[in-house]
């Protein structure tokens, strides 16, 4: 079961596809943080949706907001689909241990092996304030998230 609304979200501190560190309470005080977690680079659905948020970075991406995307895949991997795809916000990869950010937000398919379409708006306490939570086959609209990120100024 996924974390809710008004619960803390859990920290945590994960690769991006250049090798760096990113934990969440880096933006703690400073930015909301958008989370979105996927199932796999290089997957059709996976390839629109982040291609979608590429394509309207300036929504996600403010002096007030972060774009974070999470999946299981490798540090390598994500790094060869920012450079195929030309994602420059954070690929950040839950490989090791396998999985164990999803978990904590609740949003790992164990008989999968990777985490299904959930999205998590945290805003600068570490508050989760919005969410929706997607079968891995079923794309998110970012017309929600522009919703849910006015909602919260």
């Amino acid at each position: 079961m996924s974390i809710e609304a008004g619960q803390s979200a859990p920290d945590f501190a994960l690769t991006d596809q250049h090798g760096q560190a990113v934990r969440l309470s880096d933006f703690r005080g400073r930015k909301n943080v958008v989370l979105v977690f996927y199932p796999l680079a290089f997957s059709g659905v996976c390839s629109g949706e982040l291609c979608e948020l590429r394509d309207n970075i300036s929504d996600f991406e403010t002096d007030d907001v972060q774009l974070l995307s999470v999946s299981v895949d490798s540090m390598f991997a994500h790094r060869a689909w920012a450079e195929q795809e030309n994602l420059e916000y954070p690929l950040l990869s839950d490989f090791w241990p396998h999985g164990e950010t999803a978990k904590a937000y609740g949003v790992f398919d164990e008989d999968k092996g990777v985490a299904v379409r959930g999205t998590f708006l945290i805003d600068k306490e570490g508050v989760i304030r919005w969410k929706v939570v997607n079968p891995i086959s079923e794309a998110r609209d970012v017309d929600s998230y522009r919703k849910a990120l006015a909602e919260l100024s």
